[in-house]
């Protein structure tokens, strides 16, 4: 194999081929960072929280194919990634996923103790996760504090604490991911199945889009909670409502169950993040309010 080859094989193990997972990791943090700065955030934190996003994103995905590589080969979307195609080799892809968390760590070394612990906290998450899905009925949740973590970690370094609407932005967070990679999973829920992964998909059965529509009507209904109680202004409420319009599209692609659909509906959350996040920095803009 050429180094090019190898490069491109790391590259499409690490999902930097596929960004969407990085932003879906990205928007939650992005809000904590707004919301606990009450204006826009210090340049060097929030490079860091950026750049780390990226990193354990990465490091996260390396760690799910390890973890998965006698299950991929099954597995029609996934039969092709590199350590499930036997292109690179499980010790390759350990040391590259050290490597990645190492680096993720060596920049959040430049922030307070308060951060440093947590940082430890979402790295045993995160590379719990891919063996949840073998044992718990609603891995999903479990992904959301994965996704949502970036928040409590976004307070812990601009205040020193970690708030009640911390943990509410992270609560509101977990919704969102349980909504969305539901409808991931329903694109995979016949080879989960046959192979006895666990997903939401499969836990809500008949009811997966009534599932899919009620967390996401928790995440928006505790997000605009969110907003009234830390008086936030029209331009948050309105990211909240071309939120809530994604949204109602996103029903009406997985309404039929097609795989194209309810993976369209998938990628569509990053645009649902999106409106959120810009609302969130438009508004703390003109209402620089923080309230515990």
């Amino acid at each position: 194999m050429t180094l090019k080859d190898r490069l491109n094989a790391y590259e499409r193990l690490m999902r930097l081929d596929k960004p969407i997972g990085i932003l879906l990791l990205l928007w939650p943090t992005l809000w904590g960072l707004w919301f606990a700065s009450a204006g826009l955030p210090p340049l060097d934190v929030l490079l860091i929280f950026i750049t780390g996003t990226a990193l354990m994103r990465s490091a996260g995905c390396v760690v799910n194919d390890f973890a998965d590589r006698n299950f991929d080969p099954h597995v029609e979307r996934t039969k092709e990634r590199p350590l499930a195609a036997g292109v690179i080799r499980p010790k390759e892809a350990l040391i590259l996923a050290a490597v990645l968390m190492l680096c993720a760590f060596g920049l959040v070394l430049f922030l307070n103790d308060l951060t440093i612990r947590l940082a430890f906290v979402a790295a045993a998450i995160a590379v719990i996760y891919p063996f949840v899905k073998r044992v718990f009925p609603l891995p999903q949740a479990w992904l959301g504090v994965a996704f949502g973590f970036g928040i409590p970690m976004a307070y812990a370094a601009l205040w020193k604490a970690l708030p009640l609407v911390a943990w509410l932005l992270l609560l509101a967070t977990v919704f969102w991911a349980i909504a969305y990679d539901t409808e991931y999973a329903m694109v995979d829920r016949d080879d989960d199945v046959k192979i006895g992964v666990k997903s939401s998909a499969i836990l809500f059965g008949r009811y997966d889009v009534l599932g899919v529509m009620t967390a996401h009507a928790l995440f928006l209904g505790l997000m605009t909670w969110i907003g009234i109680w830390q008086l936030r202004g029209a331009f948050y409420f309105a990211g909240l409502t071309i939120a809530s319009a994604l949204v109602i599209y996103q029903y009406l692609l997985i309404r039929e169950r097609s795989r194209d659909g309810c993976f369209r509906a998938f990628l569509n959350n990053n645009w649902t993040g999106f409106a959120i996040f810009a609302g969130t920095a438009a508004d703390w803009w003109r209402y620089p309010q923080v309230l515990l």
